[in-house]
């Protein structure tokens, strides 16, 4: 069958909704005075955000809300409402259309919780850093209030929180596999993804009186559906290699409707076309139509005590994530199916231009006074120049959320942007602090055929190694750089966002341009580690590419007389990651006289196929079966801080579990004083070592469901009283040793559940 590039209607095309009469508001307004004096007796759509309201195009409820503006709806922002009771959620009064929910920038969990399972006391995006100002799994709550305050005005969900728990999944912080955030909820409806083109058809369809329940094919939204929608192909995701032996092998996703018998026989009904399953995979050469073919994945019943099918579920998905051949998926849930749609076709250029040239404040409402948003002091002079990423890092969430396909803006919209900047941006002094994205380099980078990027399923574009269909010519980044620098007022353009180098060694011009004039004495990287074992389960490219960076790197930093260094990011207890490859990649940073301050500790955020091993203990890279490889994943507090502090060798408190952890593994001969060696011995101790400190429990959060959040109260009793029965034991070395802070209800330590540390933890740097 002929794949084909999809396309999609202009967002901007349609027909302006009769409320654009009263024109643009200076702030999306969060209060009824603000409508009022806009001359607003009600609100079209009310946005629900876990986030202060910054009228910025990096804050999400500001561009959704700007693009409903620009097709002519009333907008309203419910910013960090108080979520104890519903009557926050009626200060604007009854929306027409629909409330829209998201958490925020951030999963509000990662947002809440260190890699460790300790609560953070800050959040970037709250007026003075404030933590505590958002519930836990704040999709759930916020949408359930809504429900609460007006129970029949239909409420969707959307963000990265919601766009990372469509269907099924792995959940960390309670060491489970949760349902889709859809049912938990109670949304109507679920939009996924840098959402414009689907709030758009959504919000028109309602306008035009068509029932949200009845809005079930719109691309880029997840719905519940009490059966599979008739006339189409039903294609099981694949076949398992069940072990040990029997009679029969079953189709572990065999559907049957509710109501239906098992006979075969089926209900007839003239007006319903029957549903064609395929159990097995299809044979070479069958075409099927994939307008009107769906794959069902394994039930949530079924993934929640089978973690080989979870990664194989979790495999599918990010297979089935091309817009331009994904299939509509399907995955039963009780008595309902999730129903997701395929993924929505990439903005174009112009539309990406008319999305970040709406009438931004730039700001943060006036309502906050001088109140200080951290994550808008560090984004008020950085211009997003492009979105998605086809790196694949298998930790990382951003390709699940924004998609493999670049989508790019033009050199005459980023320079309009900075204008703007210059005319909005209170103090600005003419430093742009960043040109970027997910990435800084993969601006205009894309597959060179339509019809090739149409057919491709490739979980990356640049590993093992970059696809020869890829463009890796940086010549428009390099010509946005020069242009950048050259408008009045501007006296320095920093690149903050990371750094693709494997891309970047491929264009010697681009990286002469970068290091001559865009970086201040250091420039960040992340080859995440040394080892080719693990870098594999992360889908990165060797040392070797690194190593060809850092000669360019240095040359032409000599070649423009500044002195400056490369500072690589590394992570700690990833998949596939052993303590000898920790141990390899500190002598790695030894050799290279680095010494990272702060490290990074694996975080299994919803969704990420890294997450899938640490679960599952399978590899989604390739097929799985009960019989496939199996990956390692360091889970219990020693492991995981050991791992930890091989990254931080040069730290006196880590030396003496390095220490035993080298003599156990027979490399004694990295202990000792000598350069070679990795840790003093121990003459080189402090003679009076500080005791570790104890952290504090973890603070009730407010979220309205102790379920939905970790129980660490109760785990910090756990551990008191553990020590008091150590010690009326006798047992002195349980008395010292950190216990598991695990949620209530998960699994011990050795029998698959992780023993993660209550010691502090580093915070997620970047979600990449």
């Amino acid at each position: 069958m002929i794949k084909r590039h999809k396309t999609a209607p202009d967002i901007f095309s349609y027909s302006p909704y009769w409320a654009e009469c009263y024109g643009v508001a200076p702030f999306l307004p969060t209060s009824r005075e603000e409508m009022d004096a806009l001359g607003w007796d009600s609100c079209d759509v009310i946005i629900v955000t876990g986030d202060a309201y910054v009228d910025h195009p990096s804050f999400g409820m500001a561009v959704m809300g700007r693009v409903l503006e620009a097709q002519g709806f009333r907008v309203g922002i419910i910013d960090q409402p108080d979520w104890r009771s519903p009557d926050d959620f009626m200060r604007l009064g009854r929306p027409n259309l629909y409330f829209g929910v998201t958490a925020g920038n951030m999963d509000s969990m990662i947002n809440r919780y260190t890699a460790d399972l300790k609560v953070r006391n800050d959040d970037a995006y709250t007026p003075y850093g404030e933590g505590g100002k958002r519930p836990d799994r704040a999709v759930i709550v916020y949408s359930q209030r809504c429900k609460q305050a007006y129970h029949d005005v239909p409420v969707m969900i959307g963000g990265i929180e919601a766009s990372l728990r469509r269907i099924a999944q792995y959940d960390y912080w309670s060491d489970e596999v949760r349902r889709s955030v859809l049912v938990d909820s109670t949304a109507d409806i679920l939009l996924y993804g840098n959402a414009e083109r689907a709030i758009i058809d959504v919000t028109h369809a309602i306008a035009n009186g068509k029932s949200i329940d009845d809005i079930v094919n719109v691309r880029g939204t997840t719905i519940i559906r009490d059966l599979p929608p008739g006339g189409y192909t039903e294609i099981d995701s694949t076949r398992v290699d069940w072990p040990g032996k029997v009679d029969q092998i079953y189709s572990p996703y065999e559907y049957i409707p509710e109501g239906k018998c098992q006979t075969g026989e089926e209900d007839k009904d003239d007006d319903v076309m029957p549903i064609r399953v395929i159990p097995a995979p299809l044979r070479k050469g069958e075409k099927l139509d994939p307008e009107k073919t769906y794959i069902r994945l394994p039930s949530f019943e079924k993934v929640s005590k089978d973690p080989v099918l979870y990664a194989h579920t979790s495999r599918i998905l990010h297979l089935e994530s091309n817009p331009h051949n994904a299939r509509a998926l399907i995955q039963k849930h009780g008595k309902k199916e999730i129903w997701v749609n395929p993924p929505p076709i990439p903005l174009e250029t112009p539309e990406m231009d008319g999305v970040f040239d709406l009438p931004y404040a730039r700001i943060p409402h006036p309502k906050y006074k001088k109140a200080r948003i951290p994550a808008y002091d560090m984004i008020k002079t950085s211009i997003n120049i492009m979105r998605g990423c086809f790196g694949g890092c298998t930790f990382c969430s951003i390709t699940e959320h924004e998609g493999r396909v670049i989508q790019s803006r033009s050199h005459e919209s980023i320079l309009n942007e900075i204008e703007d900047i210059k005319r909005k941006v209170p103090g600005f002094t003419g430093h742009i602090s960043d040109l970027g994205g997910p990435t800084s380099n993969m601006y205009h980078l894309n597959c060179k055929d339509d019809e090739i990027q149409a057919s491709c399923r490739k979980l990356s574009c640049v590993y093992p190694t970059i696809c020869s269909n890829l463009k890796t010519d940086h010549s428009p980044t390099t010509e946005l750089y020069r242009k950048a620098r050259a408008v009045e007022g501007i006296h320095k353009v920093s690149i903050a966002s990371g750094l693709r180098y494997d891309l970047a060694v491929e264009d010697p011009e681009y990286v002469r341009e970068l290091v001559t004039y865009h970086v201040g004495g250091l420039l960040k990287i992340a080859p995440e580690h040394s080892e080719e074992g693990t870098l594999s389960k992360m889908m990165k490219p060797g040392m070797g590419t690194y190593d060809r960076f850092k000669k360019m790197f240095d040359k032409f930093s000599k070649e423009a007389g500044k002195k400056q260094h490369l500072i690589p990011y590394f992570i700690a207890a990833h998949p596939g990651s052993s303590d000898e490859d920790m141990m390899n990649l500190a002598v790695w940073l030894k050799k290279n006289d680095f010494k990272p301050d702060q490290v990074q500790t694996f975080y299994p955020s919803p969704m990420s196929l890294a997450t899938a091993m640490y679960h599952s203990g399978k590899n989604p890279l390739h097929g799985v079966t009960y019989k496939s490889e199996n990956v390692h994943t360091p889970k219990d507090y020693k492991e995981r801080t050991v791992q930890k502090g091989f990254l931080r060798y040069h730290d006196p408190k880590n030396w003496p579990a390095l220490r035993e952890t080298l003599r156990v593994m027979g490399r004694a001969d990295l202990i000792g004083n000598a350069k070679h060696q990795l840790v003093p011995d121990e003459e080189k101790d402090q003679r009076t070592p500080r005791r570790p400190s104890k952290a504090k429990p973890g603070q009730k959060t407010g979220a309205s469901h102790t379920s939905n959040r970790p129980t660490m109260e109760k785990n910090a009793e756990n551990e008191r009283n553990q020590r008091k029965s150590n010690k009326a034991s006798g047992n002195g070395a349980g008395a010292n040793r950190p216990t598991s802070p695990r949620p209530a209800g998960s699994k011990p330590a050795g029998k698959g559940g992780a023993n993660r540390s209550k010691s502090k933890g580093s915070p997620a740097r970047r979600t990449r």
